[in-house]
């Protein structure tokens, strides 16, 4: 048995071309050649934690991977997400590696997931990208972007001015350039490339604020309770992409749009189906939106191609 340490798993990223992966992860599922069970949560009074696993039917592995928030922990200077990723054989059940990543995997893949539905549902021209948040993914959604876009402007909208200066900081020093805004309008009307990364359950984009040829890639809501955008954006998109159709009839955005009578099921496309078939965004006008709950292949995909680099090295 491995045990993988975040800081091995910091030093092997950099070689992993995790994007074709979790492509091929996200086909997989769609096709129906994975064993996804539902996702199981322990919520608490001050934190929540996700299990996801999984496997790839005839794989050579399963994943069980564990995350936590704790959204107060920022509060005392401790990152708000931990967790690890467990690699067992699928022949033999026995342990093949422990990643102790404490959630940095996690926040790849889903960074990844994000260029993933950009690639082919943002607009070509992207004008800017507007990032709604300004914690971890905030920064690594723009990031992961880079494969699919050289757009570099970036609209950043939090409610903490301390929080939006120092994302602006960081990312202008990464070679962004960021304009800061407390007003969704001004982010909306800016950016026709827009993610959000709150855990807010409360609408933060309504649909009179969101243009023709704009892509939403809506990550944030993960739980039942949680909710970005307005559930009239998914009625009025011309796509709507879910990562896991099943898990979107318990949790996102699109879960939130199901309960308002907004859409039905037969309006929603996996976007491992818009990978493999190839149906994207056909038009610069088109609204799209991808809602992204987080599916277990991605944990697996990542996993995988860690333990082989490290057994490799």
């Amino acid at each position: 048995m491995h045990v993988i340490s975040k800081k091995e798993i910091e030093q092997l990223l950099p070689n992993i071309d995790s994007m074709p992966l979790i492509e091929k992860g996200f086909a997989d599922y769609s096709e129906g050649k994975c064993n996804i069970p539902p996702v199981g949560e322990l919520i608490m009074e001050k934190g929540e934690i996700h299990i996801k696993y999984g496997c790839v039917k005839g794989g050579d592995y399963y994943v069980v991977k564990i995350a936590s928030g704790f959204y107060g922990n920022i509060n005392m200077g401790l990152p708000n997400s931990n967790g690890m990723m467990i690699l067992f054989s699928q022949h033999t059940g026995e342990v093949a590696a422990i990643l102790h990543d404490e959630c940095l995997l996690t926040d790849v893949r889903t960074a990844v997931a994000g260029a993933i539905s950009a690639k082919y549902l943002a607009p070509k021209n992207i004008t800017a990208i507007g990032i709604v948040g300004t914690g971890v993914q905030a920064r690594m959604q723009a990031e992961y972007l880079a494969p699919v876009t050289d757009c570099k402007n970036i609209i950043v909208w939090g409610r903490n001015p301390e929080k939006l200066l120092e994302y602006k900081k960081d990312m202008t020093d990464k070679g962004y350039i960021v304009t800061a805004t407390m007003d969704m309008n001004e982010l909306c009307s800016s950016a026709n490339l827009i993610v959000t990364t709150t855990p807010s359950e409360d609408v933060l984009i309504t649909a009179d604020m969101v243009k023709p040829g704009t892509h939403i890639t809506a990550m944030g809501s993960d739980m039942p309770d949680k909710q970005e955008i307005d559930a009239e954006i998914l009625r009025m998109a011309d796509i709507v992409v879910s990562d896991s159709i099943e898990q979107s009839q318990l949790r996102g955005e699109i879960h939130q749009a199901l309960k308002r009578n907004a859409i039905t099921n037969d309006d929603v496309i996996e976007l491992g189906t818009v990978i493999s078939k190839g149906v994207g965004r056909s038009n610069e006008d088109q609204i799209t939106v991808a809602d992204l709950t987080g599916v277990a292949v991605q944990d697996l995909k990542i996993a995988e191609a860690i333990f082989h680099g490290a057994t490799k090295s």
